[in-house]
């Protein structure tokens, strides 16, 4: 009876698994290194995570994702039951089949302004993540031409950016006011949604910017007592997120069935940091890889870094990125999470809508 139990257990997840990839064909992903997963390999930048110690704990080895282990879009992606991740967009094998399963464009350094994150070197910038997609949307229409539309309007849409262009505000390529930079932000990544929208894309994530202010990075630079996180920073952040929450409303009203999603990271990074021992986490100032004094934040994760016995038990891995095991929390909370971390519905909705 115990294998027959277990049989059953198996056919059912299989049959999950083969549910979640029916009503989700692809899963497409734009943004930084929060959901990089190796684009900047084939880039010359600084900001790459294609040597140890990243990748320790995703079969150590490291990919080019800016973590130990997984990308938040990582694990929705399993998730759905896909078996292979999406592959980024500049790896030479990026082509034919599979585009079909989606494609991930993001690239670490970018931002909604192009000229964001330029001291790390080459990046794709989100204009570019766009263009590259029509590409790919054109690639697809060719091989499948009956089928594209219903494939496109059936994928998933992660967007993860802005909090680099929050973080280095001064790489703005004017002089700007506070309301201004952040209208124009807004503006812009309207305007890419709609384009996204104008390829059949249906069903879209947004992320709104983290709490910055609270990474060892900024807690480092910018010196605060023990429990606090760098306050302009992380007013500049919510302020943002804000006017992001309203104009995604304004999207969801006028564009004619689309669903898009606000997933509210910040909430989530001070429910973490606030809450770490509740998530049977021990650290939640300190980078897991270690450099330098401090919090570790003062210089990138490197070969020579120091790196914690246990990431399980850290929220951060590096000065910018969380662990594996907080992408989990993040993860789980974007998919079955209440109207206080997802809206106007979860991930899970979201996919049976």
């Amino acid at each position: 009876m115990g294998i027959i139990f277990q049989i059953l257990v198996v056919y059912f997840l299989l049959l999950v698994s083969c549910s979640a990839n029916k009503n989700v064909p692809a899963f497409f992903t734009f943004g930084d290194s929060l959901v990089d997963v190796g684009n900047n390999n084939y880039l010359q930048t600084t900001a790459k995570g294609n040597y140890f110690p990243f990748g320790i704990d995703f079969g150590n080895n490291p990919t080019g994702r800016f973590s130990n282990g997984r990308t938040t879009f990582d694990i929705l992606q399993q998730e759905l039951g896909f078996t292979h991740f999406t592959p980024p967009y500049l790896a030479p094998t990026t082509v034919g089949e599979a585009l079909l399963q989606g494609v991930n464009y993001a690239s670490a350094g970018s931002g909604i302004f192009n000229s964001t994150g330029y001291l790390f070197g080459d990046r794709i910038n989100f204009d570019t993540q766009m263009s590259y997609h029509g590409r790919t949307v054109l690639a697809i229409m060719s091989r499948i031409i009956p089928a594209a539309q219903k494939l496109l309007r059936r994928a998933i849409y992660g967007v993860a950016i802005g909090s680099n262009d929050i973080m280095f505000k001064e790489s703005a390529p004017v002089a700007m006011s506070e309301e201004a930079f952040l209208d124009f932000l807004i503006s812009r990544l309207k305007s890419a949604l709609t384009t996204l929208y104008n390829l059949n894309a249906r069903k879209i994530i947004v992320t709104n910017a983290g709490a910055c202010g609270c990474i060892p990075f900024e807690k480092d630079i910018h010196p605060v007592p023990k429990g606090s996180c760098v306050r302009l920073i992380n007013r500049l952040a919510h302020t943002y997120n804000d006017k992001l929450k309203g104009m995604l409303a304004e999207l969801n009203k006028d564009l004619q069935g689309a669903k898009f999603i606000y997933v509210d990271i910040y909430r989530i990074i001070l429910d973490l940091t606030n809450n770490y021992v509740s998530y049977g986490f021990e650290n939640a100032t300190s980078a897991c890889c270690w450099s330098a004094v401090g919090r570790g934040g003062l210089l990138p994760c490197n070969p020579l870094s120091k790196v914690c016995p246990d990431r399980s038990k850290y929220i951060f891995w590096d000065v910018f990125h969380l662990t594996d095991a907080a992408n989990v929390i993040a993860a789980r909370h974007m998919m079955d999470g209440g109207l206080n971390y997802t809206s106007p519905m979860n991930f899970r909705q979201l996919v049976q809508s």
